[in-house]
């Protein structure tokens, strides 16, 4: 069967029960254009599947394919909850309310709160605004004042109220679809605590996307760079003729790749293992931060690939660093990097040890 949008859905669950399907991709099982009518598509793939050309997708379990799609719709609320923030943030840059710039967050609980107290009565700004204010909150009373003393008309003040209500309820559905979703990965808890152990894994919803995607089942991949060409965190091969074309990734993986992007950007900045930070800045320095951060998502995977298929917890004992190469963190620099610093920036330094350089004119 030719996986076509969401229409080959229907026809699968009714025959996943019953027999084994395959689910074949129409980029590796495409006619030949101009010969094509529905029919001899479907004797087409009869041919190729009864050679054994057919190359099946991964199709997870049905409780896995539960737990991704309820995870995929959390990642669009997210969306959704950010486009409503910046939406509410534009009602105040507009009303020249510039409460963003005294607080760290303008949808915290304070901030919250003031807006809320502004919204109630959009033409008095002179209110007290102290009892609003968490005791932690680094901004006086005073600096509070000076930037809500804006000017909200009654249309901005209403889209506002609306975007904020929206956003209140985008965070009560996300609630609902994470609690299920944690509902459902019950039976993987030993998977989920493998998962925790790996560095830029700490939080289980991003531990529950990542089963969500992948499964728990690494058999039904070939290899482990099969597993990570299907994810697209590997260069594609592209030659012809001798000559090496564009090698970028794969659009393959769009929600996985994204997802272990994010873990690889926590990973190269966690202290209990320094080994993929090393590596990020190695790669850096030579390819660019961009393909070093796919390489470090690249080492995740098949760290993951290994864990589940070896029924083990990540193994920092296997990243560790040779002494020449742990990162040092010293705070003051040494009398020739100093040295090699004021050269830079154009000034004449003269070591202890070195003779002082003739300046005298010539001639």
């Amino acid at each position: 069967m030719e996986s076509t949008g969401k229409y080959w859905i229907p026809i699968f669950n009714a025959l996943e029960d019953d027999c084994k399907v395959f689910l074949a991709n129409p980029k590796y099982v495409r006619g030949i254009r101009g010969n094509k009518t529905d029919k001899r598509d479907a004797l087409w793939l009869c041919d190729l599947h009864k050679h054994g050309l057919v190359r099946n997708s991964f199709i997870p379990p049905k409780l896995i394919r539960q737990i991704r799609d309820l995870m995929r719709y959390r990642f669009k609320l997210t969306n959704n909850a950010s486009s409503e923030k910046n939406r509410a943030q534009n009602c105040l840059t507009v009303s020249n309310n510039m409460l963003s710039s005294v607080v760290s967050d303008t949808f915290g609980k304070s901030a919250r709160s003031i807006i809320d107290k502004l919204l109630a009565n959009p033409g008095d700004t002179d209110f007290d605004v102290a009892p609003l204010m968490h005791k932690r909150m680094k901004a006086t009373p005073e600096d509070i004042s000076r930037a809500i003393q804006g000017n909200i008309d009654s249309a901005q003040a209403t889209k506002l109220q609306v975007c904020l209500e929206h956003l209140d309820d985008i965070n009560k559905y996300k609630a609902a679809v994470e609690a299920k979703a944690v509902e459902l990965a019950e039976p993987f808890q030993k998977q989920l605590i493998q998962l925790l152990s790996l560095p830029g894994v700490a939080d289980p919803l991003t531990a529950i996307a990542i089963i969500g995607e992948i499964g728990v089942d690494m058999s039904v991949f070939l290899s482990v760079r099969h597993f990570c060409s299907w994810a697209g965190v590997v260069p594609a091969n592209n030659e012809s003729a001798g000559k090496k074309k564009s090698v970028r990734c794969a659009r393959a993986g769009v929600y996985i790749k994204p997802l272990m992007v994010q873990v690889a950007h926590a990973a190269v900045k966690s202290k209990k293992c320094p080994y993929f930070a090393v590596r990020y800045n190695q790669i850096a320095r030579r390819r660019g931060k961009k393909k070093a951060i796919i390489a470090i998502a690249h080492m995740l995977l098949v760290c993951i690939y290994h864990m589940f298929s070896r029924d083990e917890d990540f193994k920092p004992e296997l990243y560790t660093l040779p002494d020449n190469q742990k990162p040092n963190r010293k705070s003051s620099l040494t009398a020739d990097e100093a040295r090699k610093f004021l050269e830079k920036l154009g000034a004449t330094v003269t070591m202890p040890d070195s003779p002082a350089p003739d300046i005298s004119p010539s001639g």
